[in-house]
């Protein structure tokens, strides 16, 4: 979770609901949000973007791109260091050793080029 956009790593099997379900939320949020600022019309969400992992290796680069997102993006110098993320819980539940294999082996690299440029 950044200060303007976050990502969503989950396993689903109604995509199409899911993405109704996140846009109704978001609608509901922007209405909230924008009657609290008074700021009426005002866009909050930009879009909502499904990708589905291709495989095994997309899902750990996929990973280490959401944990490492918050360094991409200029907030942190580690990505462990930002207290809005499940890395936290992925260190603990896969131990520091493991993490740093998957970081290696799954390279970012341009994971995110042209969409998640903000």
């Amino acid at each position: 979770m950044l200060p303007n956009h976050y990502h969503l790593l989950i396993r689903t099997g109604a995509i199409k609901a899911l993405t109704r379900h996140l846009g109704l939320l978001h609608g509901r949020l922007s209405r909230e949000w924008n009657l609290e600022d008074d700021q009426a019309g005002r866009k909050v969400w930009h879009r909502v973007s499904d990708r589905g992992n291709r495989s095994g290796d997309h899902y750990w680069v996929t990973m280490n791109y959401i944990h490492h997102n918050p360094v991409h993006h200029g907030y942190v110098d580690s990505w462990t260091d930002w207290p809005f993320t499940s890395a936290h819980g992925f260190l603990e539940e896969v131990g520091r050793e493991r993490a740093a294999r998957i970081w290696r082996e799954f390279p970012v690299k341009n994971y995110g080029k042209g969409w998640d440029d903000q």
